[in-house]
């Protein structure tokens, strides 16, 4: 591993550089989080920030229990990127932002069938949440069309089927209430405390678990589907990915439970690493370490994962008393890189600015330094879709 790898404790540790900003209280939490019952290993990565009692931007290792507050409300969170049919080329900002005047109402019953059937192949049962599949939702959730702005590996480009002339499509979002009324279900019985996995209960929650899972992902699809259609365009998934989850995993000869908390996967190949809505985004491929298992230090140095974005500076709520002074809401519907912003809601809209994350070039820097990926291409916003208003909770 590189230079950008930091021992905490025997049990800790963090990818990210000396020079790069992380918040004291995150590192805390990483800590604290460490000293639970059953957990044998903790990384953090560059984009590491505080959370509601527990690290956003890690992944965490225990043995003989899971913690499905570490898994936390939105279960299956993550990402997928679709290319478009549409050439970047003939992109007119303005008029596909008012094509998407309707993508946030609940999908009406010209969708039915098609999400019955998906259903039914994925192995999931309707539920009441389905009024809420191919919806963002609000926070940091998104719908963002790109365009590559640079290749650095082009054969890699070519073997994942890119063709670098059409806009591609980036979702971000999860399992929406079905996820949250999971986490609630548990913390009534349990609090926060971890489930056996040899008891029920760890059964019935992995079983949830899974459902979410592929609930969320059937999710991204359909967002990525209403979004295509509105614009009349038809694409195709390149790569899809969930950032918040929990699974079994066999780490240096020893078999546990791999949590991720806002944490992107490097075991299953090319990934997207977002930067905020003002800034590129990096298609990324990970890099296999030579002995992934546990070292002279009784680390493992990523547990098989990496940033999930590029990390808040500011906390959410504050933001809007650092910008209004300098930036009115109508300023920051456009970016620096020429893209525009679709969002209604003012406070997302500050809460969400770019400023208020850090630069996705230095959690790249970070993770190229640590040896775990190759930066394949990167990509430039060209509109990103948060809210008009409509079903963005």
């Amino acid at each position: 591993m590189g230079k950008s790898v930091q021992k905490i404790t025997d049990k800790v540790s963090l990818i990210a550089s000396d020079k790069t900003w992380i918040e004291g209280l995150a590192v805390e939490q990483l800590i604290k989080t460490s000293e639970l019952d059953g957990m044998s290993l903790v990384a953090g990565m560059p984009d590491l920030h505080p959370g509601r009692g527990y690290p956003i931007g890690a992944a965490f290792f225990t043995t003989d229990r899971i913690y499905p507050a570490l898994v936390g409300n939105d279960i299956g969170c993550g990402m997928s990127l679709w290319q478009t049919s549409s050439k970047v080329a003939k992109v007119n900002t303005e008029k596909l932002a008012k094509k998407l005047a309707n993508v946030e109402l609940p999908l009406d019953e010209s969708w039915f069938d098609e999400i019955k059937n998906r259903q039914q192949e994925v192995g999931i049962c309707s539920s009441e949440y389905d009024y809420s599949l191919g919806t963002i939702g609000a926070g940091n959730h998104f719908s963002e069309f790109q365009a590559i702005d640079e290749v650095y590996d082009a054969n890699a480009v070519k073997c994942l089927g890119i063709d670098t002339k059409r806009l591609l499509l980036l979702v971000h979002s999860g399992s929406r209430g079905l996820g949250q009324s999971i986490l609630v279900d548990h913390v009534s019985r349990f609090n926060h405390q971890g489930l056996p996995v040899d008891s029920p209960d760890f059964s019935d929650y992995i079983a949830k678990h899974e459902s979410a899972v592929k609930w969320a992902e059937l999710n991204r699809e359909f967002i990525a589907k209403r979004f295509l259609s509105s614009i009349g365009e038809t694409g195709d998934c390149i790569l899809d990915v969930n950032h918040n989850v929990v699974a079994e995993k066999t780490i240096g000869n020893h078999k546990g439970w791999l949590h991720r908390k806002g944490a992107t996967p490097a075991d299953h190949g090319c990934v997207v690493i977002p930067g905020s809505r003002g800034d590129y985004s990096y298609l990324v491929a990970p890099i296999e370490e030579d002995d992934p298992s546990f070292n002279a230090c009784g680390l493992v140095s990523s547990l098989y994962s990496l940033a999930h974005g590029a990390g808040r500076k500011w906390k959410r709520g504050d933001c809007q008393a650092r910008l209004s002074h300098k930036y009115r809401k109508e300023d920051l519907l456009h970016t620096a890189l020429g893209s525009r912003v679709v969002c209604t809601n003012k406070e997302l809209l500050y809460d969400e600015a770019p400023q208020a994350y850090k630069k996705c070039e230095s959690i790249i820097e970070d993770l190229v330094s640590a040896g775990l990926i190759k930066v394949i291409a990167r990509l430039r916003p060209v509109l990103t879709f948060k809210t008009n208003g409509g079903c963005s909770s």
